[in-house]
């Protein structure tokens, strides 16, 4: 800073006693005479493998222990406290004889984080980067509300007031995608001059809002205009909706509209993936499976499947060192044996 005389000396992060810290710092040309003002530390942790435990933070080894945050090999922070309401979570519905939350990868960062974590384990501390995140682009800061507040609201942790709110925003939010769909302008209403100075150029043929808005450039407030200029009495504008909701929440329903329309392609084609995907995360593993009776399996991916016990097939297909072809022989195997091993996963119909 221009009015300290401290200065960081980047690269040279250590937590050796403080001495070593000393004598490094005053080895180097120019800092003979330098004193540290806070020396380096470091906070050391047991470490529990998370491949021991359940897909619920449930210890394999000790029923009803559930573990949470840097124990399971994560950094700090907002990993750590994704973790304790996680674990607290499933504990309690343990209590309560119900079956355990177990959010999706295409539903939850927390989904993601807990997968990677009992699935593939950890060689270092594990940080929730949004590369880890496969279907990331269903995971918004701006729909967080849309895909979670009715599972907290199963889950006891929505009361009353949040829940009517969400729920009201959640209508305004469809009645405008709806009106951004039924409302149509056409050549004849929106005289090309007009046309040009909002879209950019003259409609060619009749097109529903909805579709001008996923142009490059075109926002809410600019199609509000269109449909207001092509004569339509019911038009919405920003100002209307404001004084309808207030300004924040108008704003926030705004936004998620134009994202949910600009991306809807993009959004659409990832939920095919997710559909695709979720047929093998819908098939449970028993876990008194015997995977060396699976022959077909090599030796190694036996021994991987017994050690860590996925608990889908998805699961299976994330482990580290299990290739597609593994995974087709294991399905194969299930199939063979659906008596006694193939089974959907909770909550999903037999």
């Amino acid at each position: 800073g221009l009015t300290t005389h401290e200065f960081y000396p980047n690269g040279i992060s250590t937590s050796l006693p403080f001495d070593v810290q000393i004598a490094a710092v005053q080895s180097m040309p120019g800092l003979e005479r330098a004193h540290i003002l806070r020396p380096g530390y470091a906070i050391e942790y047991d470490y529990f493998d998370p491949r021991e435990l359940r897909p619920s933070f449930e210890t394999r080894a000790i029923q009803g222990l559930f573990f949470a945050g840097q124990i399971n090999g994560t950094t700090g922070y907002e990993e750590a406290a994704a973790q304790g309401l996680y674990a607290a979570v499933n504990a309690a519905l343990q209590v309560q004889g119900r079956d355990a939350w177990l959010p999706r990868r295409d539903q939850a960062y927390l989904g993601v984080l807990v997968d990677d974590l009992v699935t593939k384990g950890v060689t270092e501390p594990y940080r929730m980067f949004t590369s880890r995140a496969e279907f990331r682009l269903q995971l918004r800061e701006d729909n967080a509300d849309l895909r979670l507040t009715e599972a907290g609201r199963e889950l006891g942790l929505v009361d009353d007031a949040r829940w009517a709110a969400f729920s009201l925003k959640r209508e305004r939010l469809e009645r405008e995608l709806q009106r951004l769909r039924a409302t149509w302008v056409r050549p004849a209403t929106l005289p090309a001059a007009e046309a040009e100075r909002l879209l950019g150029k003259a409609l060619e043929h009749e097109y529903p809002l909805v579709d001008l808005l996923r142009r490059p450039g075109v926002n809410f407030d600019t199609v509000a205009e269109v449909a207001r200029t092509a004569g339509h009495a019911d038009a919405v504008s920003r100002e209307t909706l404001r004084a309808e909701f207030g300004a924040a929440e108008a704003d926030a329903v705004i936004e998620q509209a134009e994202i949910h329309t600009k991306y809807a392609g993009y959004i659409d084609k990832q939920n095919d993936e997710v559909e695709r995907a979720a047929a093998m995360e819908t098939l449970t593993l028993p876990e008194d499976l015997d995977y060396s009776q699976v022959t077909a399996l090599s030796f190694e991916v036996r021994q991987r499947l017994t050690r860590h016990r996925p608990a889908t097939l998805g699961q299976a297909a994330r482990m580290t060192g299990i290739t597609p072809a593994a995974i087709s022989l294991l399905l194969v195997h299930l199939k063979k044996h659906k008596g006694r091993h193939l089974r959907p996963s909770q909550g999903e119909a037999a």
